[in-house]
Protein backbone atom coordinates (compact mmCIF):
# COMPACT_ATOMS: atom_id res chain seq x y z
CA UNK A 1 0.00 0.00 0.00
CA UNK A 2 1.28 3.59 -0.91
CA UNK A 3 1.89 5.68 1.80
CA UNK A 4 2.81 8.56 0.30
CA UNK A 5 2.67 9.51 -3.76
CA UNK A 6 3.57 12.45 -5.30
CA UNK A 7 2.03 13.09 -8.80
CA UNK A 8 4.00 15.67 -11.15
CA UNK A 9 4.40 17.77 -8.56
CA UNK A 10 6.85 21.23 -9.72
CA UNK A 11 7.72 23.93 -7.40
CA UNK A 12 9.51 27.28 -9.26
CA UNK A 13 11.38 30.01 -7.17
CA UNK A 14 10.85 32.98 -9.80
CA UNK A 15 12.61 32.07 -12.64
CA UNK A 16 14.12 28.79 -11.21
CA UNK A 17 12.33 25.65 -11.81
CA UNK A 18 13.54 24.00 -8.39
CA UNK A 19 11.04 20.64 -8.66
CA UNK A 20 9.86 19.55 -12.24
CA UNK A 21 6.62 16.99 -12.87
CA UNK A 22 7.89 14.95 -10.13
CA UNK A 23 6.32 11.89 -9.84
CA UNK A 24 6.53 8.40 -7.59
CA UNK A 25 5.04 6.87 -4.51
CA UNK A 26 6.37 5.36 -1.55
CA UNK A 27 4.92 2.14 -0.16
CA UNK A 28 5.13 1.23 3.45
CA UNK A 29 7.96 -0.28 5.22
CA UNK A 30 10.11 0.87 2.55
CA UNK A 31 13.39 2.71 2.83
CA UNK A 32 13.95 5.01 -0.38
CA UNK A 33 16.38 7.13 -1.22
CA UNK A 34 16.34 10.18 -3.35
CA UNK A 35 19.73 11.47 -4.47
CA UNK A 36 21.25 13.91 -7.07
CA UNK A 37 24.24 16.19 -6.81
CA UNK A 38 24.10 19.28 -5.12
CA UNK A 39 21.07 21.60 -6.19
CA UNK A 40 19.52 18.65 -7.55
CA UNK A 41 16.40 19.28 -5.73
CA UNK A 42 16.08 17.14 -2.96
CA UNK A 43 15.90 19.56 0.33
CA UNK A 44 12.83 21.49 -1.90
CA UNK A 45 11.07 18.19 -2.76
CA UNK A 46 11.55 17.31 1.39
CA UNK A 47 10.05 20.77 1.94
CA UNK A 48 7.00 20.10 0.04
CA UNK A 49 6.48 17.12 1.37
CA UNK A 50 7.11 18.41 4.98
CA UNK A 51 4.77 21.16 4.51
CA UNK A 52 7.29 24.03 4.67
CA UNK A 53 6.72 25.20 1.01
CA UNK A 54 3.32 24.28 -1.47
CA UNK A 55 3.46 22.69 -4.78
CA UNK A 56 3.09 25.43 -8.17
CA UNK A 57 1.87 21.75 -9.88
CA UNK A 58 0.76 18.16 -9.08
CA UNK A 59 -0.50 16.89 -5.53
CA UNK A 60 0.98 14.84 -2.83
CA UNK A 61 -0.89 12.32 -0.87
CA UNK A 62 -0.03 11.01 2.58
CA UNK A 63 -1.42 7.93 4.42
CA UNK A 64 -4.47 8.74 0.85
CA UNK A 65 -4.46 12.05 2.88
CA UNK A 66 -4.20 15.12 0.32
CA UNK A 67 -1.47 17.26 2.27
CA UNK A 68 -0.42 19.25 -0.74
CA UNK A 69 -1.44 22.67 0.83
CA UNK A 70 -1.05 21.11 4.26
CA UNK A 71 1.43 23.18 7.46
CA UNK A 72 4.35 21.59 8.95
CA UNK A 73 2.92 21.29 12.24
CA UNK A 74 -0.42 19.13 10.44
CA UNK A 75 1.91 17.26 8.56
CA UNK A 76 4.24 16.26 11.90
CA UNK A 77 0.79 15.36 13.86
CA UNK A 78 0.16 12.98 10.77
CA UNK A 79 2.75 11.20 11.03
CA UNK A 80 5.50 12.69 9.08
CA UNK A 81 8.84 13.16 10.46
CA UNK A 82 11.70 15.49 9.05
CA UNK A 83 15.28 15.81 10.12
CA UNK A 84 17.87 18.86 8.52
CA UNK A 85 20.84 19.22 6.92
CA UNK A 86 22.26 21.91 9.61
CA UNK A 87 21.72 20.05 13.05
CA UNK A 88 20.29 22.80 15.66
CA UNK A 89 19.87 20.94 19.10
CA UNK A 90 18.86 23.29 22.11
CA UNK A 91 22.64 23.35 23.17
CA UNK A 92 21.96 23.48 26.74
CA UNK A 93 19.95 20.80 27.66
CA UNK A 94 21.01 17.51 27.50
CA UNK A 95 20.48 14.66 24.85
CA UNK A 96 17.48 12.93 27.11
CA UNK A 97 15.32 16.63 27.32
CA UNK A 98 16.23 17.83 23.25
CA UNK A 99 14.74 14.00 22.64
CA UNK A 100 11.83 14.63 24.69
CA UNK A 101 10.92 17.63 22.85
CA UNK A 102 9.52 15.61 20.25
CA UNK A 103 7.91 13.00 22.60
CA UNK A 104 5.44 15.56 23.70
CA UNK A 105 3.80 16.19 20.74
CA UNK A 106 1.44 12.92 22.34
CA UNK A 107 2.08 13.57 25.69
CA UNK A 108 1.88 15.67 28.44
CA UNK A 109 3.69 13.78 31.18
CA UNK A 110 6.94 14.41 30.92
CA UNK A 111 7.92 10.38 32.83
CA UNK A 112 5.78 9.83 29.71
CA UNK A 113 7.51 11.62 27.51
CA UNK A 114 11.27 10.43 28.78
CA UNK A 115 10.48 6.75 28.77
CA UNK A 116 9.61 7.30 24.45
CA UNK A 117 12.64 9.38 24.49
CA UNK A 118 14.89 6.96 26.46
CA UNK A 119 13.89 4.10 24.02
CA UNK A 120 14.44 6.01 20.84
CA UNK A 121 17.77 6.85 22.14
CA UNK A 122 18.97 3.25 22.87
CA UNK A 123 17.64 1.96 19.57
CA UNK A 124 19.76 4.71 18.02
CA UNK A 125 22.92 3.61 20.91
CA UNK A 126 23.09 6.40 22.34
CA UNK A 127 21.88 5.60 25.91
CA UNK A 128 25.46 6.26 27.50
CA UNK A 129 24.88 9.41 26.40
CA UNK A 130 21.46 10.56 27.11
CA UNK A 131 22.39 12.73 30.29
CA UNK A 132 25.39 14.82 28.81
CA UNK A 133 24.52 18.37 27.43
CA UNK A 134 23.67 18.37 23.86
CA UNK A 135 26.84 21.18 23.17
CA UNK A 136 29.46 18.83 23.66
CA UNK A 137 28.65 16.28 21.18
CA UNK A 138 30.78 15.32 18.06
CA UNK A 139 28.68 15.28 14.76
CA UNK A 140 27.93 11.93 14.65
CA UNK A 141 26.23 11.75 18.07
CA UNK A 142 24.70 15.46 16.70
CA UNK A 143 23.41 13.75 13.72
CA UNK A 144 21.73 11.04 15.75
CA UNK A 145 20.09 13.44 17.83
CA UNK A 146 18.68 14.82 15.02
CA UNK A 147 16.67 11.62 14.13
CA UNK A 148 16.23 10.88 17.67
CA UNK A 149 14.07 14.27 18.16
CA UNK A 150 12.42 13.16 15.16
CA UNK A 151 11.97 9.81 15.53
CA UNK A 152 9.95 10.51 19.27
CA UNK A 153 6.84 12.48 17.36
CA UNK A 154 6.11 8.83 16.39
CA UNK A 155 6.11 8.95 12.58
CA UNK A 156 4.82 6.98 9.68
CA UNK A 157 7.56 8.70 7.56
CA UNK A 158 10.86 9.98 8.11
CA UNK A 159 12.30 12.44 6.17
CA UNK A 160 16.61 12.57 6.51
CA UNK A 161 17.95 15.10 4.81
CA UNK A 162 21.42 14.53 3.68
CA UNK A 163 21.71 12.54 7.18
CA UNK A 164 25.54 11.25 6.37
CA UNK A 165 26.97 14.50 5.78
CA UNK A 166 30.16 15.28 7.17
CA UNK A 167 30.50 11.81 8.41
CA UNK A 168 33.22 9.21 7.59
CA UNK A 169 32.59 6.38 5.17
CA UNK A 170 32.52 4.05 8.88
CA UNK A 171 30.32 6.50 10.60
CA UNK A 172 28.03 6.87 7.92
CA UNK A 173 27.68 2.83 7.23
CA UNK A 174 27.16 2.45 11.13
CA UNK A 175 24.03 4.83 11.41
CA UNK A 176 23.03 3.55 7.81
CA UNK A 177 23.01 0.12 9.51
CA UNK A 178 20.66 1.57 12.48
CA UNK A 179 18.58 2.99 10.45
CA UNK A 180 18.19 0.26 7.99
CA UNK A 181 16.24 -1.23 11.13
CA UNK A 182 13.34 1.32 11.04
CA UNK A 183 10.75 -0.74 9.42
CA UNK A 184 10.70 -2.66 12.09
CA UNK A 185 9.19 0.50 14.27
CA UNK A 186 6.58 0.67 11.50
CA UNK A 187 8.56 3.83 9.71
CA UNK A 188 9.14 4.07 6.38
CA UNK A 189 11.93 6.45 5.40
CA UNK A 190 12.97 8.88 2.86
CA UNK A 191 16.50 10.02 2.68
CA UNK A 192 18.48 12.60 0.69
CA UNK A 193 22.33 12.04 -0.28
CA UNK A 194 24.69 13.07 -2.46
CA UNK A 195 27.45 10.98 -3.10
CA UNK A 196 27.20 8.71 -0.48
CA UNK A 197 26.80 5.35 -2.77
CA UNK A 198 28.09 2.81 -0.45
CA UNK A 199 25.06 3.79 2.43
CA UNK A 200 22.75 3.68 -0.57
CA UNK A 201 23.48 0.59 -1.51
CA UNK A 202 22.98 -1.03 2.02
CA UNK A 203 20.45 0.78 2.80
CA UNK A 204 17.89 1.48 0.05
CA UNK A 205 14.91 -0.44 -0.95
CA UNK A 206 14.26 2.05 -3.53
CA UNK A 207 16.17 5.02 -5.20
CA UNK A 208 14.91 7.79 -7.22
CA UNK A 209 17.40 9.91 -8.80
CA UNK A 210 17.23 14.00 -9.45
CA UNK A 211 18.97 16.15 -11.46
CA UNK A 212 17.77 19.76 -11.70
CA UNK A 213 15.08 19.00 -10.37
CA UNK A 214 14.01 16.57 -12.79
CA UNK A 215 13.53 13.27 -11.75
CA UNK A 216 15.24 10.84 -14.07
CA UNK A 217 15.48 7.33 -12.75
CA UNK A 218 13.57 4.92 -9.96
CA UNK A 219 14.71 1.28 -9.05
CA UNK A 220 16.69 -0.51 -7.21
CA UNK A 221 20.05 0.95 -6.23
CA UNK A 222 21.47 -2.01 -8.32
CA UNK A 223 19.56 -0.81 -11.60
CA UNK A 224 19.81 2.83 -11.14
CA UNK A 225 24.23 2.16 -10.74
CA UNK A 226 23.76 1.12 -14.15
CA UNK A 227 21.25 3.24 -15.88
CA UNK A 228 23.43 5.49 -18.79
CA UNK A 229 21.73 8.66 -17.44
CA UNK A 230 22.20 8.35 -13.65
CA UNK A 231 26.23 7.56 -14.76
CA UNK A 232 26.02 10.65 -16.66
CA UNK A 233 24.46 13.02 -14.46
CA UNK A 234 24.99 11.42 -11.14
CA UNK A 235 27.72 8.84 -10.78
CA UNK A 236 30.23 9.15 -13.00
CA UNK A 237 32.20 6.70 -14.98
CA UNK A 238 34.36 5.14 -11.84
CA UNK A 239 30.67 3.55 -11.19
CA UNK A 240 29.75 1.95 -14.53
CA UNK A 241 31.27 -1.67 -13.40
CA UNK A 242 30.06 -0.62 -9.53
CA UNK A 243 30.01 -4.17 -7.98
CA UNK A 244 28.80 -3.48 -4.58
Amino acid sequence: MALLELNRVSKRFGGLLAVNQVSFSINEGVVAFIVGPNGAGKTTLFNLIAGVFHPDEGNIHFASKEISQLSPDRAVHLGIGRTFQIVRPLRNLSVLENTMLGAFLHTRSPAKAAEEAEKVLRFLQMGNAMHLPARGLSLPMLKRLEIARALATRPKLILLDEVVAGLSTSEALALAELLRRLPEWGISAVAGVEHVMQVVMRMADRVIVLDHGTMIGEGTPQEMVRKPEVIEAYLGSKYKELGL
